[in-house]
């Protein structure tokens, strides 16, 4: 049996990782390191992991040195979630963005490259926000990194410096960009739980702009069996690689809220538009060659089939989600002063 270290294994795509891999793969032993910050829940982790010998939570920070020296040491494969992630909260708080997604994955580097000798890989989850918008499309892993937000210049951070461990010290490493997430667990920040749950409270949809910003949308279910397909590929193969993971088609958020309401049975008077938030980004779609050639991947879940899985998720989960409710929104201070709850 393997031993699998998971950092910022209880928030969204980390917990979903950790679920998925529990149910498909028997012959691993799961290690997962969080601080349960806003954006972390125990409860995302299914219970009957957290029972399994299986299993081992340690509620840490990845600065914390020695105890992510000493979870790495006893690890076979490392697979670094661990970060601040949302982009508003970014323009208000972005001095932690980069204690935790840059400081922190330099910890969890050094740690990785003390105990490189008994390590078969490590995969590190970093972003297509560090592209910044589309100077072509579809955006392959060779499109310029342009981040346009204090989030996306610390995953930027993140991401060179893992490239940087794996060049100097023949780290076995991978880099792991995915497009756009959405799915079951993730932080009401997040615009498609926020429509959701807004849809669900009967609230209005806010948007920003005038909607037309559009992603690459991939389901979280879909990002899971990828990054599982990193795990097993013969390590030739992805050894040093930065690989993208969407699905080549791209949506707007306007078409997203319009596509919410149709659901509930709302009226287009739901959809608020407000102020657009700086630093946004126009475009974003994946170029999806590189991982369907080098590990098979092709996005399964269609964005129709996703969304409907989603509301079914939080109309479930209600009592877990809506302890966030206060956290839906945060304050930034415009250019001319103002503020504005993006």
């Amino acid at each position: 049996m393997k031993t699998l270290f998971i950092t910022g294994g209880a928030g969204f795509i980390g917990s979903n990782f950790v679920n998925h891999i529990f149910q498909r793969y028997p012959d691993y032993k799961l290690i997962v390191l969080d601080a349960l910050t806003y954006a972390g829940d125990i409860e995302n982790i299914a219970p009957e992991v957290r029972k399994s010998d299986r299993f081992e939570f340690w509620y840490g920070d990845i600065n914390n040195l020695d105890l992510t020296s000493d979870l790495v040491s006893r690890s076979d494969i490392v697979v670094h979630f661990a970060a601040e992630t949302h982009v508003a909260r970014s323009l208000y708080q972005n001095r932690v963005f980069f204690v935790t997604d840059v400081l922190g994955t330099q910890s969890v580097m050094n740690a990785v490259l003390k105990h490189s000798s008994r390590l078969e890989r490590f995969i590190h989850i970093s972003t297509s926000e560090v592209y910044g918008s589309a100077l072509h499309e579809p955006m392959d892993e060779n499109h310029p990194l342009n981040p346009r937000t204090p989030y996306a210049a610390a995953k930027a951070g993140a991401d060179r410096l893992v490239y940087s461990y794996i060049q100097s010290y023949n780290i076995p490493g991978i880099i792991v960009r995915p497009f756009n997430n959405y799915g079951p667990c993730q932080h009401l920040e997040k615009v498609i739980p926020r429509f959701i749950t807004s849809a669900i409270l009967g609230e209005p949809l806010t948007i920003h702009g005038d909607g037309s910003a559009s992603r690459d949308w991939i389901f979280v279910d879909d990002t899971v069996r990828a990054i599982a397909l990193f795990i097993r590929a013969p390590l030739d193969k992805v050894r040093g690689g930065v690989f993208n993971l969407g699905t080549g088609r791209s949506i707007s958020v306007l078409d997203i809220g319009k596509k919410v309401i149709n659901i509930f049975g709302l009226d287009e008077k739901y959809l608020l538009f407000m102020e657009d938030r700086f630093g946004q980004v126009s475009k974003h779609i994946s170029s999806i060659e590189k991982a369907e050639r080098d590990v098979g991947f092709r996005a399964e879940v269609s964005f129709e089939e996703g969304l409907q899985r989603t509301i079914q998720w939080y109309m479930h989960y209600r009592y877990i989600w809506e302890k966030q409710l206060p956290m839906r929104k945060v304050p930034v201070k415009n250019e001319d002063g103002r503020i504005i709850w993006y």
